[in-house]
């Protein structure tokens, strides 16, 4: 691998000095003109939630550099990390490319392909702090963007700025800009989901003819998960592809009645107390027939998502502690 990519870069360097007058090239991304380039290759994302209710929380990578002398002008990383505000209410905060620390190469320790390897990480009190910021300034829904700049020893310093595709993905795998989500610890109690249908014939979600409900992953006291599901059941299928086995509202799996309007049906589901997490799931509306309305413990409306329109994916579903 180490040979495949200096042969790259090195022919990258002969196409750049053939036709010096192209500014898009592949070299010009990487180095600007210079006659060394590096990357910090993603090896893994280990954790890309901050649960601003806990403050040890971690946002982590593993990275790789790789330079034309297999790491030895490697000098540091610097991790910055900014605010992207995305949450109503508490107006907009802007906290830009603030350092949270430098790594040295010498924390770095050589990985199975001789090149160096170390895993970055900051926690939420540390990307906190080098911004600024306390909790009214942020608030679940909003992304700490973490940006690792990798600096050489000739001087030279490469980050998001000086990488196109080609170097952000595919063989280079060198993002250095990485989100991570702002989440928090939620109010313990029995949270109620009203759920409709406009059709009347219950819920067909991830599949045409049934699917998955909308399911919650909490993470309990001890670090263990738990999945809970929610929907209405569908008279078109016998319940086999819900994550739990049981009952789905408002019949049981598979005894649906197809001659009886279903349009709408209630759920509640306990969030213990001690949950560390709870991230709330939708798989998706087949039909276009779909709306649902979730209330906290305390009867505040917490999301209400009209009729048809629910998207897949995560549910911005928040209460916290």
């Amino acid at each position: 691998m180490k040979n495949i990519f200096k042969t790259i870069l090195s022919l990258v360097l002969a196409t750049t000095i053939l036709s010096c007058s192209e500014s898009d090239k592949v070299i010009d991304q990487v180095v600007d003109g210079t006659t060394n380039g590096a990357i910090l290759r993603l090896i893994s994302t280990n954790s890309n939630v901050l649960n601003r209710s806990d403050a040890t929380t971690f946002w982590s990578v593993t990275v790789e550099e790789q330079d034309v002398e297999d790491g030895k002008l490697m000098e540091s990383v610097e991790l910055y990390v900014s605010l992207r505000d995305l949450s109503d209410g508490n107006g907009t905060t802007v906290a830009k490319d603030a350092l949270v620390k430098t790594i040295p190469a010498s924390d770095f320790s050589t990985g199975p392909l001789g090149l160096p390897r170390a895993t970055i990480s900051a926690t939420f009190a540390e990307a906190e702090a080098a911004m600024g910021l306390d909790a009214s300034k942020h608030a679940p829904g909003d992304l700490f963007v973490f940006e690792t700049r990798l600096k050489l020893t000739n001087g030279q310093t490469f980050g998001a700025a000086d990488a196109g595709g080609i170097i952000t993905g595919g063989f280079f795998s060198s993002p250095y800009v990485y989100n991570a989500a702002l989440v928090c610890s939620p109010k313990p109690g029995d949270y109620k989901i009203d759920m409709r249908d406009t059709w009347g014939d219950g819920w067909q979600t991830s599949h045409g003819s049934g699917g998955t409900g909308i399911t919650i992953t909490l993470t309990n006291a001890d670090d263990s998960t738990t999945v809970l599901q929610v929907g209405m059941c569908s008279p078109y299928n016998d319940g086999g592809q819900w994550l739990t086995t049981g009952s789905c509202t408002p019949w049981p799996a598979g005894t649906a009645d197809p001659t009886v309007d279903y349009s709408t049906a209630s759920e509640i589901i306990t969030v213990p107390v001690g949950t560390k997490l709870a991230i709330w799931n939708f798989p998706g509306d087949a039909h276009s027939e779909i709306g649902f309305t979730i209330f906290a413990p305390d009867g505040r409306q917490l999301l209400d998502v009209a009729d048809g329109t629910g998207a897949p994916g995560l549910l911005p579903v928040t209460n916290c502690l």
